[in-house]
């Protein structure tokens, strides 16, 4: 089984996009997408040093373009892809890169999404002394517990042994001279605490952004950050994907449900290698790969074909499938046949794991075509329930 992931905001380096831009067709990709966020992106990812590639509004589009553009590269034809990725996962703004990858958004969309994201956080977070600081080993509860005590916000959770606090600048000096046992602390260049209230202002700008975006439910299975759930619906995943902006990423729950799911195979898109060095700790067994240069494309393509096997998602355009959010015990609602019509919003049922019980509503109606589960079935996260005919009820 093969994830598909893309990182987020500090994946990147000096130069990195040079060797892809030799390639004609890959430079002519990338100043179409500088041209749609009005961002010299070729400049950037080539001649541009570390200090002003730091800079959130310049860092964010880099990253989601360089994934985009790199996925096109790999797979030249969008539908081929779909029959191969079994899921696919963002850590932060690479959640942008792994929405519009999966169909929920256009290329287009998400850099005019991704411009302004950059610029609404960089600016939320000039309006607070606030940063971010990894706490590197120790033991995890402690790591918590000590974060928690200085007042500050486990912003990131990457799985053990990786944890980022975000707070004010006063609270993380504190942090600094008091910190967990077995613990390196490393301070992070960043403009504030991202995935705080400290940004909240940020989610209110996007929210408005957002809702004029037409979204497409995703064509294979994609996480979320908020949770490890699986998100099928492609409204909820652009809505999640704002409130992040101000909510810790759950890397660490992300990387449980690849588990859950039996991950073989996890292949990072460039700027890759942090999200594949977070795994070959905590996901042992599985395989990575971190697609960094044009000359690994063949071999990248190889270990597409090793582990992927394709999605549950593929089928007739015309029909809608809701899907399990989570690993659990599904529950039926109530007794509902085939043909039977569903409101918008309807609940069908919900899934019970040992730490979630959740429901599963359809969001947008419409008539039951089928069951592919009873009740009482265990199910895995995004496998389908039931097939809808999209039409809502009237």
């Amino acid at each position: 089984m093969l994830v598909i992931v893309a990182p987020g905001q500090g994946a990147q380096t000096p130069g990195f996009l040079a060797p892809w831009l030799e390639d004609p067709t890959f430079a002519d990709r990338i100043n179409w997408l500088s041209a749609v966020c009005d961002t010299d992106l070729a400049h950037y990812g080539t001649d541009a040093d570390a200090d002003t590639i730091r800079d959130t509004a310049i860092a964010q589009p880099l990253l989601v373009a360089s994934g985009l553009v790199a996925a096109l590269a790999l797979f030249p034809h969008p539908a081929d892809a779909f029959r191969v990725i079994d899921l696919a996962a963002g850590h932060s703004v690479g959640e942008i890169t792994a929405a519009a990858g999966v169909g929920v958004i256009s290329a287009e969309q998400a850099m005019v999404f991704v411009r302004q994201r950059g610029k609404a956080m960089a600016a939320a977070a000039a309006e607070h002394r606030s940063g971010m600081m990894a706490v590197l080993g120790g033991d995890p509860e402690e790591v918590l517990a000590a974060i928690a005590r200085h007042d500050l916000v486990a912003a990131n959770n990457n799985g053990p042994g990786q944890v980022v606090a975000a707070g004010t600048l006063e609270a993380l000096e504190r942090f600094s001279a008091d910190p967990p046992a077995r613990t390196r602390l490393v301070p992070l260049q960043v403009a504030g605490a991202f995935h705080t209230n400290y940004v909240a202002h940020a989610v209110d700008l996007l929210g408005g952004y957002a809702r004029a975006i037409t979204t497409h439910d995703p064509r294979t299975r994609l996480l979320s950050n908020r949770d490890g759930h699986v998100v099928h619906d492609g409204r909820e995943v652009l809505d999640r994907i704002v409130t992040q902006v101000s909510s810790p990423v759950r890397w660490d729950l992300c990387m449980r449900t690849m588990e859950d799911l039996g991950v073989t195979g996890m292949l990072e898109m460039p700027p890759a290698g942090t999200l594949t060095g977070i795994a070959r700790r905590a996901l042992r067994g599985v395989e990575t790969f971190a697609l960094k240069t044009p000359d690994q494309l063949d071999d990248a393509r190889a270990f597409v074909e090793k582990h992927g096997e394709g999605g549950p998602l593929e089928g007739n355009p015309t029909w809608r499938l809701l899907v399990a959010p989570t690993k659990g015990v599904f529950s039926l609602a109530a007794e509902q046949a085939a043909g039977a019509a569903l409101a918008p919003g309807a609940v069908v049922g919900n899934v019970r794991s040992g730490r979630d019980d959740l429901q599963v509503a359809a969001p947008h109606g419409g008539t039951i075509v089928e069951w592919l589960v009873e009740d009482g079935d265990p199910v895995s996260p995004g496998q389908p329930l039931v097939r809808l005919h999209p039409v809502s009820a009237q």
